[in-house]
């Protein structure tokens, strides 16, 4: 039994650090959205160009969180996936505009026009991460759903999971999960100006622009995130001590019991606002992207911990308390989880060859010279 749940939280942490980075690899939605500004066609190229040596990395972290959540914790995975589908779907959906659209922006015989495919990554980018966020705040503020286990025995309808009529929509209509979305799209914006900066060179204007929008989508961003930080503080959570049962100011006294956690929560935030403060006010400062990203994985981490572990449900049921959803009651087996373990060694591995992609594809930034010679562009 300790051994079990020793693997619950070691699973729980991974899925924690997958999602970080998937808030981080974020930035590549945030630049999409920038797309249908007013600028010339060569600076709209670059930015294109400069994400669009990034996207797949959001789409495959994206893929990897969802699987790593499947094969751990399926019993979310069914509850969520499989009840609040349409909210899901619309996030899928604006994915695979995503995928379509880099693929065939620039080809020859287009006949779309490459500002249909533009707008197609706008709408990945703002649809895409507020949808994100507000599937995520539902892992803080509840969901309608509940979980009845003895239906495996009913022949006619062996469905454990039972969602609202709207299957996801209503959450959309939350505004305390709409705030966290909007802080996920602002600070998503926030650092594709930070990315730009350090991958696109050789053109002075655009970096004083990208400054700019660095400070004013960063000041929207902490705005949207105090709101969202008090809104959570002082929020009910379900505590999963024997009884399932609402608990005032739960996640506050969370971050109290758990302290390291409260600390990288704060070291994160002081990153994040370095990266943003230091680039907006210092024309030399190209290391932005890197305080902001390493601040956000550590306070997207300690986010996860506070809304999982300490008997805590990380998905509470607004419909049926008992059904809330912890790491406990909803993972995989003794036997799964130790199997997977084991995989899980290759994780360094992994990270290893995608900062090694990484720093190779950004090994020279991007110029309008470049924009003009090179034969391959998205």
């Amino acid at each position: 039994m300790q051994q079990l749940e020793y693997l619950q939280n070691y699973w729980w942490l991974l899925v924690a650090v997958l999602g970080a980075a998937l808030v981080f690899l974020l930035f590549v939605q945030g630049g999409q959205t920038m797309l249908l500004e007013r600028m010339s066609d060569l600076r709209r190229s670059m930015m294109v160009n400069a994400l669009g040596r990034k996207w797949e990395l959001t789409f495959t972290t994206l893929v990897v969180f969802g699987g790593a959540f499947f094969a751990s914790f399926p019993l979310f995975y069914s509850t969520s996936f499989g009840g609040a589908y349409w909210l899901w779907m619309l996030i899928l959906f604006s994915f695979i505009l995503q995928a379509v659209s880099y693929e065939f922006r620039s080809k020859s015989g287009n006949i779309f026009g490459t500002g249909t495919y533009d707008l197609f990554l706008f709408i990945n980018g703002s649809v895409g991460c507020i949808l994100l966020g507000v599937a995520v705040g539902m892992m803080f503020f509840g969901a309608q759903f509940e979980v009845t286990r003895t239906n495996l025995l009913d022949g006619a309808s062996p469905v454990i999971s039972r969602w609202a009529s709207t299957h996801g929509l209503e959450a959309i209509a939350d505004w305390r999960c709409l705030v966290l979305g909007v802080a996920v799209l602002f600070l998503a914006r926030t650092q594709a100006s930070l990315y730009f900066l350090s991958a696109i060179g050789g053109d002075r204007q655009f970096a004083d622009s990208q400054r700019r929008s660095v400070l004013v989508n960063g000041a929207v961003f902490v705005v949207f995130f105090l709101l969202f930080l008090f809104l959570l503080l002082t929020a009910d959570g379900v505590s999963a001590d024997g009884v399932m049962k609402w608990t005032p100011n739960k996640y506050l006294w969370n971050f109290i019991d758990l302290w390291p956690v409260a600390i990288l929560f704060l070291l994160g935030v002081v990153a994040v606002l370095w990266g943003v403060l230091g680039t907006a006010l210092f024309a030399r400062f190209k290391g932005g992207i890197w305080y902001s990203g390493i601040g956000t994985v550590m306070v997207v981490i300690a986010l996860f911990c506070v809304a999982g572990y300490n008997s805590t449900a990380y998905y509470p049921s607004l419909i049926d308390v008992s059904s809330s959803l912890t790491i406990r009651n909803s993972s995989s087996s003794l036997f799964t989880l130790t199997v997977m373990s084991w995989v899980s060694v290759i994780t360094p591995v992994v990270i290893a060859y995608i900062a090694y992609v990484w720093r190779k594809m950004d090994a020279g930034r991007i110029t309008p010279r470049e924009m003009e010679e090179s034969s391959h562009k998205y």
